[in-house]
């Protein structure tokens, strides 16, 4: 069974975040990690973990 996921962590924001820091948060780290922009094999593994968390949050 997969650990759960702590959201807020993968994205780097606090629990008490409101949506605009959220999604400034993760427009950022999208840019970052985002596979045509990033060549690193952990990249795309990395951008799905962020989308999926901006998702849920």
């Amino acid at each position: 069974m997969a650990a759960k996921r702590d959201y807020y962590e993968v994205l780097g924001v606090s629990k008490t975040s409101g949506s605009d820091e959220i999604k400034a948060q993760y427009r950022k780290l999208a840019l970052k990690f985002h596979p045509d922009r990033n060549k690193s094999a952990e990249a795309g593994e990395h951008f799905k973990e962020i989308s999926e968390a901006y998702a849920v949050l």
